[in-house]
């Protein structure tokens, strides 16, 4: 018997290391089940979207090189995909969870997500890509660690913070895109979350009953906090009462240590700072997140407001909230916030190198692109958003399965350089980029909100921005010495942004506005990065269990909820060799 176990062990070990193909980094795994619920974050009972029942969804908590591991079970009732916005999926764009790159999940299906977190660290966060899903939640907060072994650039907080923020409405996402695609905007959300949750009655205006978020502290203690806008298209002003906020990470880059007694962020973006809770405990403090760049007298609704609790706190806070910046009408200082961020460059990333020493303003601009967004217009009927004029069309077969499979007309590889004074069409163009180029991305934002661009698998340093309309002497004004680096950023309405890019990571990657209304209007293209020379170690092939869709359809295979999970094949494992355990115990 004895004999028997041990042979089984051994099967059971042999075979599940083998047919997950584990590496030799750690790997963690989890277990996603999106479904609906219902909550009353603002005081009416809606819809929302959960993972694993909870609104937002847990933390996905990783280390710089781990293998992340997730099983997403889709019990909506429309496809779902989820993507990992900021995650520089290394040569596996196959992983990215967009529709040009991967086909959807169906309702009562599954798809194991498997990648790698290699050469990163950061706060960043995840959800649903499809169809305004994001603005009826299934988001959550990401964070990779830094690996024991490379020192953060700080002395290590007491505690660490997530704190969603966005802005809300209380129609869910399939109502929102009735409205859209009817040719409306969304107009003045409902209000503001914080992890999910509605605002402190601060005044009559906030219905009686609404529950609110509390992050209890100890005085003299430094949290870490990681802010997220996790929202539909909002900006918004983060500040706590009484405390200042030490900026010291953007999406994945350490960032110059500075003070702030408030900071913008924008949809899509996000941000660690240092608190220190060196205030006297005579009340509690608020925790503010209000709307930016809006008439704020007339969205005073749109307001988010949570609770700073110290441990040793004599009463609950009274009185008015901390002022917002004074500067909506003084678009110059506005703009001086985003500015001011710079690289760390004495601090080391994921990688023992200090990662500010990359001279990134001493490389040759192999191309520019300057991409123009204006309001959105109508199109053969139909209310579009634009980029270059061209209104993206959603892929029916990803692009690269299209490549793989050889399926033509799929796409077109002729996205305009440059705004073209033509016509705006419905089309599906791709930007023919060249591996190992290194281009200039200018972002100018003729319409009349604030935007966020966002570059799926990789990460660009932010060189310029400015009012006007970008022109080739603006490149006087770049800076090429400590421009932060990051994956989402701001282009104020008349003004222009621009960024540098390396393209080194082959595959097919996402370029789009985070603003869920722009971006499901068609605001979006896509980046092809292919090595001429690819011989199979520049990029990843399809994963095993890839889903087939559109002209490929038949080619699916089954990935019902029957489908056999990682961590499902795990946990029976170990009940087999507890119960073989126990078996082995009483005979001998």
């Amino acid at each position: 018997m004895a004999l028997l176990y041990y042979s089984l062990f051994g099967f059971f070990h042999f075979a599940l290391l083998s047919s997950l193909c584990f590496a030799a980094d750690p790997t963690i795994s989890y277990e996603f089940k999106l479904s609906y619920i219902t909550v009353s974050p603002l005081g009416t009972p809606q819809q929302v979207i959960a993972v694993n029942g909870n609104f937002p969804g847990p933390v996905i908590n990783a280390t710089t090189n781990y293998n992340v591991i997730i099983n997403v079970r889709n019990q909506l009732d429309e496809d779902l995909l989820m993507t990992w916005p900021g995650i520089q999926m290394r040569r596996n764009s196959w992983q990215d969870g967009l529709r040009g790159t991967n086909c959807p999940i169906p309702p009562k299906r599954n798809f194991t997500y498997n990648f790698q977190v290699k050469d990163q660290i950061g706060s960043f966060f995840y959800y649903p890509s499809l169809n305004l899903q994001r603005a009826s939640g299934g988001f959550g907060p990401f964070i990779v660690n830094n690996r024991p072994i490379i020192s953060i650039p700080f002395p290590q907080p007491d505690g660490d913070i997530v704190v969603l923020i966005g802005d809300w409405y209380i129609q869910n996402h399939t109502a929102l895109r009735t409205a859209l695609d009817s040719g409306k905007e969304l107009g003045m959300p409902d209000g503001v979350l914080i992890n999910g949750k509605g605002p402190y009655k601060y005044n009559s205006s906030v219905p009686d009953g609404i529950d609110y978020e509390t992050i209890k502290v100890d005085p003299g203690k430094t949290y870490r906090f990681r802010v997220h806008n996790v929202g539909t298209s909002t900006s918004l002003n983060f500040r706590i009462q009484g405390h200042n906020l030490l900026l010291v990470e953007t999406e994945g880059y350490y960032t110059s240590q500075q003070n702030y007694t408030s900071f913008d962020v924008h949809v899509g973006q996000s941000c660690s700072f240092l608190v220190t809770m060196d205030q006297n405990a005579t009340s509690d403090y608020y925790i503010v997140a209000s709307a930016r760049f809006v008439n704020e007298t007339v969205w005073q609704r749109v307001t988010g407001v949570a609770i700073l609790h110290y441990s040793n706190s004599k009463g609950p806070v009274s009185g008015p909230l901390p002022e917002p910046p004074s500067d909506v009408y003084n678009q110059w200082s506005a703009m001086n916030q985003p500015r001011s961020i710079r690289q760390n460059s004495s601090a080391s990333g994921a990688r023992p190198n200090p990662q500010g020493s990359f001279h990134y303003g001493s490389i040759n601009v192999t191309d520019t692109y300057v991409l123009r967004s204006l309001p959105p217009t109508t199109i053969d009927g139909k209310q579009r958003a634009t980029l270059n004029g061209i209104s993206f069309l959603k892929p029916d077969l990803p692009f690269r399965l299209a490549d793989l499979h050889k399926v033509k007309g799929t796409y077109k590889l002729d996205f305009p350089s440059e705004p073209l004074n033509r016509t705006p069409k419905i089309d599906r163009s791709l930007i023919n980029a060249t591996y190992k180029g290194f281009i200039e991305l200018i972002l100018q934002n003729n319409d009349t909100k604030m935007q966020s661009f966002h570059v799926d698998g990789y990460s660009f340093f932010v060189v310029g921005m400015d009012w006007g309309t970008w022109t080739e002497n603006d490149r006087g004004s770049y800076n090429k010495w400590d421009a932060i680096s990051r994956s989402t950023v701001e282009v104020y309405p008349g003004g222009w942004t621009a960024v540098y890019l390396s393209l080194d990571n082959v595959g097919v990657w996402n370029l789009r506005v985070e603003n869920l209304d722009r971006w499901y209007l068609g605001q979006e293209t896509y980046m092809r990065i292919i090595n001429p020379e690819e011989n199979g170690e520049t990029e990843m092939g399809p994963p095993d269990n890839v889903l087939y869709c559109g002209q490929l359809a038949s080619l699916s295979k089954d990935t019902g909820s029957s489908a056999i999970s990682i961590r499902t094949a795990y946990n029976l494992f170990v009940t087999l060799l507890m119960t073989l355990s126990v078996a082995v115990f009483i005979i001998s």
